[in-house]
């Protein structure tokens, strides 16, 4: 991937500064998701992990709403049409997009606004920061079409967010979560305005971009699969990340910065 001429069909894209801006782009029906994006999200996202010029990512919406999750009309109608090989491949590929969301060693910020259902909420999930507004709305409401909330990763990483008592309630019912709640869960790292959120959503990922991004994406590594391991085996892990990072000239650029009393430039090697 070029970050500079990458140019996907089913959403937008821009690039400045080491942070990339992916928006997902059909106001007049709030951001639906449909075969094509999920697969062009996926490959975006597996792209990303050799990407070197792309330090961070902010993922957001047009119109004022984030996405209403996977089309009526263009993903749940020929759904019901479909058989079982056919929907276990449509269901692995979803997955795949969280995997490669989580795989990609960029951190990954959601700017949230208005609605983030279904599909919407699990990438909301997927990230690693979530900005909201006050205007937010969020559920995981598969069990309102007939589903099992085990959509996406949602049982696995809901409840390592938020907790398992509150996942559960809302992969059960389907309700949406308002933005205080999201908020006060920790779901959402922060309430921000509207007219604010995408500026702070990029200032947050520019920060990010700017620090030792190698480092971040052996955090971002870490935060991924110590969630299988014991406290014995991922302070071992740890161990060794952390040697690796202290090899790296950025480590290296830290201490003389800090010696000399000033700001470390980091360069991401």
């Amino acid at each position: 991937m070029n970050p500079e001429t990458f140019a996907p069909e089913h959403f937008l894209w821009s690039f400045a500064d080491g942070v990339a801006t992916v928006t997902l782009n059909r106001p007049d029906r709030k951001n639906p998701l449909t075969f094509e994006s999920y697969a062009e999200l996926r490959d975006m996202f597996r792209a990303l992990v050799y990407a070197d010029e792309v330090k961070a990512v902010v993922v957001t919406g047009a119109g004022g709403n984030f996405s209403s999750g996977g089309d009526v009309h263009e993903i749940i109608g020929p759904l019901t049409e479909m058989a079982m090989p056919e929907l276990l491949e449509f269901t692995r590929m979803t997955g795949d997009l969280v995997k490669a969301m989580r795989g990609c060693p960029q951190p990954i910020v959601a700017a949230l606004d208005g609605i983030c259902v279904g599909a919407g909420a699990i990438m909301a999930m997927a990230s690693d920061i979530r900005l909201a507004t006050p205007a937010t709305k969020t559920a995981f409401l598969f069990t309102r079409v007939g589903l099992a909330g085990c959509d996406m990763g949602a049982c696995a990483v809901l409840p390592r967010i938020i907790g398992q008592g509150r996942a559960s309630e809302l992969l059960f019912t389907g309700r949406v979560m308002s933005a205080e709640e999201g908020e006060r869960w920790g779901f959402h790292n922060r309430l921000v305005e509207a007219d604010a959120l995408l500026d702070e959503a990029t200032a947050l990922a520019r920060s990010l971009a700017d620090g030792p991004t190698f480092a971040h994406g052996i955090t971002k590594t870490q935060l991924q699969h110590e969630w299988n391991v014991g406290i014995d085996t991922a302070i071992e892990m740890e161990a060794q990340a952390q040697a690796i990072c202290m090899a790296t000239k950025d480590f290296r650029r830290a201490f003389e910065a800090f010696a000399a009393k000033k700001t470390p430039v980091f360069e991401g090697d």
